[in-house]
């Protein structure tokens, strides 16, 4: 049937199993939008206050759901309003397909009005981009998108239309998301790694062998769940392996959810913020074993004294992460979830007590002195608010020391219960991810654990979530400074804060007023307990809430190990 490359667009997503969208229209994608409303009873679209907004609510909603997100933006200011977006989903391989409207292409490179080279710009931080200037390969372009998003190690994917070609007209036969092909209709490569599959690379037997052997040899096995075990929702078979082998677990920003947090066997949080027990069972095992973990710097601080007691395996669907940051003595290519399928079939039960034993002397959790003047502490505050919302309350954080307190004391008990920024470090992540995970996730309860820097970098979504009745419950932990920052000045920079001081408005109850919902500042237990109270019966009502909690000044995270030196160095304990 003949259709213009709008319908065309707006078919293929429908063809994926599309029905949520997130995006900010303008005057070269407006074909796309105007099709969009004929489509309003199949396709739900989210206005936004602003297209980073919108790209971290695209991004939330796949990491909750486990589905594509789908982000939209017009030319130039619109498109380029997406980058921090995009780079926040590809350092944490999260799929969103983001599809952009440019210029006509007569235009192209002249400076026309709101031209940009977002496929250039945005080349570095996706999986894969497309320039369509050719409304015949339109709707091949978008499935194979879709396809490269979802599938190998997740990841974005940016679609770049001209607008000539979202208006020209075209022959379109629909075809089923299962019958498309697996290689990708037009033969694109992957840039992330040139050895990438589209498909989920079965691994090698030989070295699932190998591996149980080396367990098998082990006295002191240590594991490490990744964000690739969440990715892969592999979360079942990662407890599964773990309680055969009978080795504590360390966790990783984003492998948050994919060990409970609460299991005998977690350790919690490794790295910079890692808690003794992690960093210490790490540096002590002989035998070490991460799935889907990249090996940051935030975790492997000083790469070549890591795990230094040890041997070190990797398992990771990306062979371009092997060995890129720390040497392995073994490595398996493949999806963590067959591969622990494999693994699971092989390895018998084990026994560890006696190396469990030492691991768990040293500390799982951060240890606070109540403050003498009554102020509440970090893990008091979460303690609360564990206690009393929904077991399966998804969490959104925006990036700093709220996100390390949330890691350490928050315990996540599935995949995409945790969204958080991990490898970008992208501050004003938190709002758009939330609201995204409440689209996706009506049902759930979802709360923003935030900070007073991060807070305002994207507070004009409240806007969005007042408007769509998309409840969440935000709480601001307020120390007054840009916390993480000031506490590197305070130990490392003798104490000269530059720049930290946020001694300004706004008033961040006022400002939830302002927008129609509901707040409350909080200065001890009693009334954040009253206030979360308040917040869950609003929620029902489908209204948002905000929570303004008074933080100590010169409260750290604790543990920290300073960059570049061995994870049991502790500047901090």
């Amino acid at each position: 049937m003949e259709m213009t490359g709008a319908q065309v667009v707006v078919e293929c997503l429908l063809e994926q199993g599309v029905d949520t969208v997130f995006g900010y229209p303008g005057g070269t994608i407006l074909n796309i939008y105007d099709e969009l409303y004929k489509y309003q009873d199949k396709i739900t679209h989210y206005l936004t206050a602003h297209e980073q907004g919108a790209a971290h609510a695209a991004d939330g909603y796949a990491r909750s759901t486990g589905k594509v997100g789908v982000c939209l933006a017009t030319s130039g200011p619109g498109a380029t309003n997406l980058t921090t977006g995009i780079a926040t989903a590809y350092m944490d391989s999260s799929p969103v397909v983001f599809i952009c409207c440019n210029v006509g292409q007569k235009m192209l490179g002249k400076d026309a009005f709101q031209e940009v080279d977002i496929t250039g710009i945005s080349m570095p931080i996706t999986k894969t981009n497309y320039l369509v200037r050719d409304v015949d390969k339109l709707a091949d372009t978008v499935r194979e998108a879709f396809g490269i998003a979802r599938s190998g190690r997740p990841g974005p994917v940016l679609i770049d239309i001209t607008k000539d070609v979202t208006a020209a007209k075209v022959d379109y036969e629909p075809i089923p998301q299962e019958k498309h092909s697996r290689t990708g209709a037009l033969g694109k490569l992957i840039r992330r790694s040139s050895t990438s599959s589209l498909l989920r690379p079965e691994p090698d037997q030989k070295d699932i062998d190998i591996l149980v052997d080396m367990i098998k040899e082990s006295k002191k096995p240590m594991l490490i769940c990744g964000g690739g075990v969440t990715r892969s929702r592999a979360h079942e078979e990662f407890r599964e392996f773990a309680r055969k082998v009978d080795a504590p677990v360390a966790i990783t920003l984003m492998g948050g959810g994919a060990m409970d947090g609460a299991d005998p066997l977690a350790t919690g949080m490794i790295g910079m913020h890692g808690s003794q027990a992690s960093n210490r069972g790490v540096d002590g095992c002989d035998l070490l074993i991460a799935v889907g973990c990249r090996f940051s710097d935030r975790v492997a601080l000083k790469p070549d004294s890591f795990a230094r007691n040890g041997k070190i395996v990797h398992i990771d669907i990306d062979r371009a992460e092997i060995n890129k940051n720390v040497q392995t003595d073994h490595h398996i290519i493949g999806d963590a979830k067959i591969v622990l399928e494999r693994l699971n079939e092989k390895v018998p039960q084990y026994d560890h007590s006696e190396w469990k034993e030492y691991v768990f002397s040293f500390p799982t959790e951060t240890k606070y002195d109540l403050d003498e003047n009554g102020v509440m502490t970090p893990k008091e505050i979460l303690a609360t608010i564990e206690s009393m919302v929904p077991k399966d309350t998804v969490v959104s954080t925006d990036v700093g020391e709220h996100q390390m307190w949330a890691i350490q004391h928050f315990h996540f008990s599935y995949p995409g219960q945790l969204l958080t920024s991990g490898g970008y470090g992208t501050m004003g992540f938190g709002l758009g991810a939330a609201l995204g995970a409440k689209a996706g996730n009506p049902e759930k309860t979802v709360i923003h654990i935030t900070g007073d820097g991060s807070f305002r970098m994207n507070c004009n979504e409240l806007a969005t979530e007042e408007f769509y009745k998309l409840p969440v419950i935000t709480f601001i932990f307020n120390n007054g400074v840009l916390g993480m920052v000031h506490q590197w000045q305070d130990l490392m920079y003798d104490k000269r804060y530059s720049q930290t001081i946020l001694d300004r408005g706004p008033n961040f109850v006022k400002l939830a007023e302002a927008y129609g919902m509901k707040g409350a500042r909080v200065t001890n237990i009693e009334e954040l307990q009253t206030a979360i109270t308040e917040a869950l019966e609003e929620q029902k009502e489908g209204r948002g809430y905000l929570v303004d909690c008074a933080v100590a000044t010169d409260e750290m995270v604790r543990p920290m190990v300073n960059g570049g030196t061995n994870i049991t160095e502790f500047l901090l304990n």
